[in-house]
């Protein structure tokens, strides 16, 4: 009897040991692509280079347009994606595109797990036929 109260209390303690929780702290650090000073510093950076190296009155360009920006693992400017598609799109793109590859500042890339990753940044230039609202 002895023996079997002695398997049985071995088998019943064993699940109840096997259920208690672990704790583990894991500690992610995750952060956006940043450009030395902020966003409102490369957007008038941007338009800096605009002004300088690109004839906007050559495109039919009104209205607000949205630049998908992707930055790579070592903080390059590596792709540049406009919207709405404009007419002599092409044109446009590889003129904005010039005048993005004229800053040379490069940004902080994003941070994913402790460790740099490509990510897209997102900002909107409202362009008229004549100026742009940012000023540089």
């Amino acid at each position: 009897m002895r023996v079997f109260l002695l398997i049985t209390s071995l088998l019943i303690s064993n699940p109840v040991f096997s259920q208690s929780e672990t704790s583990k702290t894991e500690i992610v650090s995750d952060s956006k692509a940043e450009f030395p000073g902020g966003q409102t510093a490369f957007r008038n950076e941007f338009m800096k280079m605009v002004h300088a190296y690109v004839d906007i009155t050559a495109y039919a360009v009104n209205g607000k347009f949205s630049f998908v920006l992707t930055i790579d693992e070592k903080g390059k400017m590596s792709e540049l994606k406009i919207y709405p598609k404009v007419r002599n799109d092409e044109e446009f793109k590889q003129d904005m595109n010039f005048a993005m590859k004229r800053i040379k500042k490069k940004w902080k890339p994003a941070i994913k797990n402790g460790v740099p990753v490509s990510s897209n940044i997102i900002f909107e230039i409202n362009f008229t036929s004549d100026h742009s609202d940012e000023e540089y």
